[in-house]
């Protein structure tokens, strides 16, 4: 008999193990830190997601940096459970059926929050179907739909087969699940005795829904022809609701969420304002994104901290204290880390960095909001920084296979490798995920970032550096106008307000580096040493897990 839950979390990716690729980025790591912080204050939530068998894809890189995909193969029942319980959809008039393979997050006291991840392959479905659970964000519109109503349709039917009966709050985190709402209303209609949908079953299914919107930029909003949505689920509601189901002549899942929810957040302050904008009609709160600490703090920072602040990982609050730790412990417990990122760099690409020269990081999603060449603007003023210090530079990132321009970006780093050959170290290491993101956040001297503001929703890879002692020079956008204390927890780029050229921010940041950054690194080490611990004394002990969840319980879950 399972305990009872109260909360159901749905998610599209979820990062749960470094061997298990159920995710693609952020919003799958920022899930994963989510239930693991639920476990340590024994949040009683369950979690659905989807199997993907064969991952988002393992990136390769060749000499000239063109991106190779391959698929990400794994063994489910080396990390996961079969439970017994099945589930089925209709998708195109045939029946799907689903299982679930369970896996359990266990928090600090033995907590446990299970995850079912949903799979597709089993012997009754027809040969295409059995494939739908395969690829993250994979192939075409309609084998998006198709995954989507198993997430959300097949995910609400899977936790009622497995017992949970009793669920309060249905959390989508994004809107790929918010077919869910769809499940949940047929239940209403149910429960009045009818076999269609009506109006009123909309606000008892709007108390029990809570939508977390991530992203301002278009392409984060899946869409789908109201045809496709007719053909693939056979119901007639998305023409004859449009009002709860559609927007501008189709199935917006965006709007389906946030017509069916109780309450709406955005991830960081700047981005709820940036998403009233964009949803005016909706009410719009903030819940600042942050990071599980015990996963992301390297072990030798894991090390000093336990030796220095006792009880931080059931208290990351605690880490307020962190000012009190001798400067030459956070130095010697970054340098541990910094030489394990650069014989890891070594391994893979046969490069020998120089653990005294500082180390820039830049690890994110290859795409152009990004700006992952942005530092490699101008090589001339490039190469003016290094008046101010030697300094040597480390990229990885992906880039979703569609998306052109952000594969392009990657050659374009790999040009300015071999135009600056013999005068900076640059690597671009392949294949970015969680293991990798450890080493890289641990390791580095500063953490970069250069979104294009305000495309930036919150962001969660500075957090992570932040932990680790490691400062941020980033755009203020996301989360970094919250963390950004000039001099103190890092430094800015660019126009505050956002504005100006990439030139124009290339500039900034070409003069953030060589008048302050590399100056203070080199020049005052002691100083350099005070924003380390500032970094997770004032960000560490903010942006986390386990504040941004006691928030949702207050806000969304028990209001």
């Amino acid at each position: 008999m399972e305990p009872i839950r109260s909360i159901a979390y749905f998610s599209m990716e979820v990062a749960l193990e470094p061997g298990m690729p159920t995710y693609s980025g952020g919003l799958g790591v920022l899930a994963g830190d989510t239930l693991r912080s639920a476990a340590d204050l024994q949040v009683p939530m369950v979690a659905v997601t989807l199997l993907h068998r064969q991952g988002y894809f393992r990136q390769q890189l060749d000499a000239g940096g063109r991106q190779l995909e391959q698929p990400e193969n794994w063994r489910p029942d080396q990390f996961l459970r079969e439970t017994p319980e099945r589930a089925r959809l209709t998708l195109e008039g045939r029946n799907v059926e689903i299982r679930a393979w369970r896996y359990d997050v266990k928090g600090l006291s033995g907590f446990v929050v299970p995850v079912y991840l949903l799979d597709s392959d089993l012997e009754e479905n027809s040969a295409g179907d059995r494939t739908l659970t395969d690829h993250l964000y994979g192939k075409d519109s309609h084998y998006r739909l198709c995954q989507e109503a198993i997430l959300g349709i097949g995910g609400v039917r899977m936790l009622r087969a497995s017992g949970y009966q009793q669920i309060e709050r249905f959390h989508m985190n994004e809107g790929h699940s918010s077919l869910l709402t769809l499940e949940l209303l047929d239940e209403q209609a149910r429960l009045a005795g009818r076999t269609s949908i009506e109006h009123e079953d909309i606000e008892p299914v709007r108390r029990t829904c809570v939508f977390t919107t991530h992203t301002p930029v278009a392409s984060g909003h899946d869409r789908f022809p109201k045809d496709l949505v007719l053909r693939v689920l056979g119901r007639r509601e998305v023409y004859d609701m449009e009002d709860v189901f559609c927007c501008e002549g189709e199935l917006n899942m965006t709007y389906l969420a946030l017509n069916l929810s109780h309450y709406v957040n955005g991830v960081a302050k700047k981005h709820r304002e940036t998403s009233q904008l964009m949803f005016a009609a909706y009410n719009i709160d903030s819940i600042t994104n942050g990071v599980h600490l015990a996963t992301w703090t390297c072990p030798s920072i894991q090390a000093l901290l336990d030796r220095r602040i006792a009880g931080w990982r059931e208290d990351n609050f605690s880490l307020r204290y962190a000012l009190n730790i001798p400067a030459e412990e956070i130095l010697d417990a970054h340098q541990q880390a910094k030489s394990e990122l650069l014989e890891r760099v070594l391994e893979m690409t046969g490069v020998r960095m120089d653990p005294q020269v500082f180390t820039i990081g830049f690890a994110r999603r290859a795409t152009s909001y990004k700006r992952p060449d942005l530092l490699i603007h101008d090589l001339e003023k490039l190469r003016s920084v290094e008046s101010a210090g030697p300094f040597q530079v480390i990229y990885a990132g992906k880039a979703h296979p569609a998306d052109q321009p952000g594969r392009q970006l990657i050659q374009r780093i790999f040009q300015a490798i071999n135009d600056l050959k013999g005068e900076i170290e640059i690597v671009y290491l392949p294949n970015y995920d969680i293991e990798l993101g450890r080493l890289i956040t641990a390791g580095v001297d500063v953490w970069l970032n250069t979104p294009r503001a305000p495309m930036e929703a919150s962001g969660t890879s500075g957090m992570k550096a932040a932990v680790n002692g490691v400062p941020s020079l980033s755009v203020l956008d996301g989360w970094w106008l919250e963390g950004c204390i000039e001099g103190i927890t890092g430094w800015s780029i660019g126009d505050p307000a956002g504005s100006g050229s990439d030139a124009a921010a290339a500039a900034s940041l070409y003069s953030t580096l060589q008048n302050k950054v590399v100056p203070l690194f080199y020049g005052q080490p002691q100083r350099f040493l005070e924003i380390r611990l500032h970094c997770i004394a004032l960000n560490g002990a903010f942006f986390h897990t386990q504040r941004m969840l006691q928030q949702y319980v207050v806000k969304a879950y028990y209001e």
